[in-house]
Parts: structure tokens; C-alpha cells; sequence
């Protein structure tokens, strides 16, 4: 019973997760058009932010009580669930065309926020420390790199407005969000904004308490939790975003949203976590980062392709990939039992 409860309850914290991010991208972006910003600087922040909410919530309150593992596999995780299941999931659906902006701009940032990641993870045992992490100094070093991303990502929009995927998708979302021109009035919008904040804050705590259960209720180690059930979790709406836009023909949208949610999760949310507190890398760890590393690369020669678009049996093979992983992770914790 108590691990029934336990999972019902880990549900219904993902569920918050999700609901208070959707109702903080919704209540910050009528917020931002009440107070007069442009669309395309909502793009830029709010919307493009938005779908990484529940992975902040949940990487900031575990990074605050301390339990580093749970932080380590939900960011990990929800990078290899992002290209392995959901890439994967969207590419047997239909076949993903790549725009060009996401071979110059996305793809090439998150292949080298990638081996940023597993670089910083060497540097300890390089120096002869025997425990690896992620430290203060790596954390700020990944938001450097986030501002720097950031910063070229405006100035190619900027010079690019029609076109961008960011402008297309901010532009859909806000039509969604506010069919009425935004005219949602200042103290409506600040209730959706502070609403989403309380859920996300709530939701947060509960996923991290209950994951942190059902890892003592299994005998796992916490990061196995977080590598499964609360990187899929958390990695919903990027699954949600991706599925909808392969339905409606927009297929160049899910590839940029999975990258762009990458680069995002390592360089913003694994910073801002490792400033808050280092984030040792658990047992297994490099085993998790070599995983990550390899699709990233095997995305490479999907998207240089003379076609420049992921098959269905690319998909396939994508989702095969997460399916191992997840298999080898868990038999790896049973054989060690």
C-alpha cells in the first residue's frame, strides 16, 4: 500500500509539474503582451522556457535538500528520453524534416554543450579527487555558455523574423494562449503567473519526496528514479509538443523543440542546479553521460543526409536505443543486489 500511495503520489506531483508549467507559460506570456513586449521576446523567454519548467522545479528543490542523484538522472534522463523516445516516438510517426537553422544553430550548440557536460564530469577524477561532480565553478561555467547561446539564438532571429522556428512556434502558442489578442487584463494574468509558480513549487517538492521513496521502497539508488520514471515524467510536454506538431505537418518544430529543451536542461537547469549545490556524479553516471553523448552524435548523420530528415526506421532505431538503456540501467541495479 505504501508503494501504491507512493507512485499515485509521485503522479500526482508530475501532474502539478505540468499543469503549474502550462499555467505559467500561459499566465507570463498574456503578463508580457498586457505589459506591451513583442512576440518575439516572448518566443525567446517564456514560451521557449516554458516546456524545461517542470525540470527546473524539480532540479532546484532536490538540489536544495541535498539529494544530487535524483537531480543528475532527471537531467540526464530527460535528454536521452528527449532524442531516444521522444525523437524516436515522433520519427515513426512521420518522417522529421530538419530546417536549416537547427543544423547552424541548435544542433551544432547541444553537440558541444554535450561534451561540455562530460568533460566537467572528468575534471575531478583528472585532478586525482576520488569523487566526480559537478561544481560551482562548472555551473557557472554552463551558464556562461547559455548566455552565449542565448545571444547568437536573438541575433539570428533577428535577422531572420519570417522564418525562424521560434517566431512560427511563439506565434501559434500565443494565438492558443490568447485567441482574444491577449487582452486578458494585469491582475487575471498575475494570478495565472503566480498560480503556476505555487504548482510548480508544490509539485516539485512531492516528486522529489516520493521519488526519493520509492527508491528507499525498491532498494535502488535514487538516480534510477530519476533516469525513468521522473525524466519521462517531466519530459511530457516536450512529448506532447513534439506529437502535435508531427499531427499537423510541422515536424521541423518537434526536432527544434527536443534540441533546443537539451541545450536548455544542460546548460541553464545543470547550471543553475550546480551553482545552487555540486551535483556528484552517482555510480553509473558515466555510463548515463556516454549514453547521452552517443545518441547526441547519432543525431549527426541523420540531419546531414542529402534528404535532411530522420526516417521512420531512424526513429526506430532512436527508440530501441532508450529502450536498451533503460533495460541495461535497471539490470545493472538488480545484478548488483
Amino acid at each position: 500500500m505504501t508503494i501504491l500511495l507512493s507512485f499515485l503520489l509521485l503522479a500526482a506531483g508530475l501532474a502539478m509539474l505540468l499543469f503549474g508549467g502550462d499555467l505559467l507559460v500561459r499566465g507570463a506570456s498574456a503578463l508580457a503582451r498586457v505589459l506591451g513586449i513583442s512576440e518575439l521576446v516572448i518566443g525567446l523567454t517564456v514560451v521557449a522556457f516554458g516546456t524545461s519548467a517542470p525540470e527546473l522545479a524539480v532540479n532546484v528543490l532536490a538540489a536544495w535538500e541535498g539529494r544530487g542523484e535524483i537531480s543528475f538522472g532527471n537531467i540526464i534522463g530527460s535528454n536521452i528520453a528527449n532524442i531516444g523516445l521522444i525523437l524516436g516516438i515522433s520519427a515513426m510517426i512521420r518522417p522529421l524534416s530538419i530546417q536549416g537553422q537547427v543544423i547552424r544553430r541548435e544542433l551544432p550548440m547541444m553537440l558541444l554543450a554535450t561534451i561540455a557536460t562530460v568533460v566537467m564530469a572528468l575534471d575531478a577524477p583528472l585532478r586525482g579527487q576520488a569523487a566526480a561532480d559537478f561544481d560551482r565553478s562548472d555551473g557557472l561555467i554552463m551558464l556562461l555558455l547559455f548566455g552565449v547561446f542565448l545571444y547568437y539564438t536573438v541575433a539570428q532571429v533577428l535577422t531572420d523574423r519570417q522564418s525562424d522556428a521560434i517566431n512560427v512556434e511563439s506565434g501559434e502558442f500565443l494565438a492558443r494562449v490568447a485567441p482574444d489578442g491577449g487582452r486578458a487584463s494585469l491582475p487575471v494574468s498575475a494570478m495565472l503567473t503566480l498560480a503556476g509558480l505555487a504548482l510548480l513549487v508544490i509539485g516539485g517538492r512531492v516528486t522529489v519526496d516520493q521519488a526519493s521513496a520509492l527508491a528507499l521502497a525498491f532498494g535502488v539508488p535514487e538516480v534510477i528514479v530519476g533516469l525513468t520514471l521522473v525524466a519521462i515524467g517531466t519530459s511530457l510536454p516536450e512529448l506532447v509538443t513534439s506529437v502535435f506538431a508531427v499531427c499537423r505537418g510541422q515536424s521541423d518544430l518537434a526536432v527544434g523543440n527536443v534540441i533546443g529543451s537539451n541545450i536548455f536542461n544542460l546548460l541553464f537547469i545543470l547550471g543553475t542546479t550546480a551553482v545552487l549545490r555540486p551535483i556528484p556524479v552517482p555510480d553509473g553516471g558515466f555510463f548515463d553521460l556516454n549514453w547521452m553523448t552517443g545518441l547526441s552524435l547519432i543525431l549527426v548523420p541523420m540531419v546531414l543526409t542529402t534528404s535532411r530528415r530522420i526516417m521512420r526506421h531512424e526513429g526506430s532505431i532512436l527508440l530501441i536505443a532508450y529502450v536498451v538503456f533503460v533495460g541495461w540501467r535497471v539490470a545493472q541495479v538488480v545484478g548488483a543486489e
